[in-house]
């Protein structure tokens, strides 16, 4: 097993006693980690689902979804860091300067 396919497994399996405490069926695990896509994303779940003990499927489902859009809001800035960067370089890349320069070359 990979060091990826074991955090997958650990995290999994943590969601799922964190589901089965809450009285919940496993396939409600299964469900939430598909949509949470990531290790990590499902182990702030279980943290949570850990900590808040929530009180019905609707809070649990609440929570997986801003994890989701906390998960799209950073891939989103992450996206736009590295276009700026790019253009950024672009702007001050040696052959746009000389283009600039000489348009006619």
């Amino acid at each position: 097993m990979t060091p990826n396919q074991r955090a997958w497994s650990m995290a999994r399996s943590r969601l799922g006693a964190a589901v089965a405490s809450l009285g919940y069926p496993e396939e409600f695990a299964d469900l939430l980690a598909r949509q949470l896509g990531s290790p990590k994303a499902i182990e702030r779940l279980a943290g949570y689902m850990e900590q808040a003990r929530p009180a019905s499927v609707e809070m649990i489902v609440d929570e997986m979804l801003a994890i989701r859009a906390e998960i799209e809001t950073w891939r989103a800035k992450k996206e736009g860091q590295e276009a700026r960067a790019g253009c950024s370089a672009w702007l001050n890349s040696d052959a746009r300067r000389c283009a600039v320069e000489d348009p006619e070359e």
